[in-house]
């Protein structure tokens, strides 16, 4: 069992930073591929990016590419998403999530495959 637990979104004006955290109960954290996901009002949860459970590889949205980097710290259980020259449109409740693993690279940006989800924190982007 791995519980997920969101921090760090708030209001932010275009073309700012903010930086997700996801803390993680279960000394299992570092076997799991971690995902983060967004979801606008009125709109399908989407996928953002992945890390591995090493941290050696990751998979980012054509949206968020060379905008947000996301990494992880297994000595803490915790990933993180950096996110920078952020637009009105990157305005959602973001969530991060484990996969257990037997997922290919390419299903880790389907809902469907996660095991885990948090509860999601608000970020609103400003114009």
């Amino acid at each position: 069992q791995v519980q997920l637990v969101e921090s760090g979104g708030g209001l932010v004006q275009a073309g700012g930073s903010l930086r997700l955290s996801c803390a993680a109960s279960g000394r299992t954290f570092s076997t799991y591929a971690m995902g983060w996901f967004r979801q606008a009002p009125g709109k399908e949860r989407e996928f953002v990016a992945a890390i591995a459970w090493s941290g050696g590889s990751t998979y980012y949205a054509d949206s968020v590419k060379g905008r947000f980097t996301i990494s992880r710290d297994n000595a803490k259980n915790t990933v993180y998403l950096q996110m920078n020259s952020l637009k009105p449109e990157d305005t959602a409740v973001y969530y991060c999530a484990a996969q257990g693993g037997g997922t290919s690279w390419y299903e880790l940006r389907f809902v469907s495959v996660y095991d885990y989800w948090g509860q999601g924190t608000q970020v609103t982007v400003s114009s």
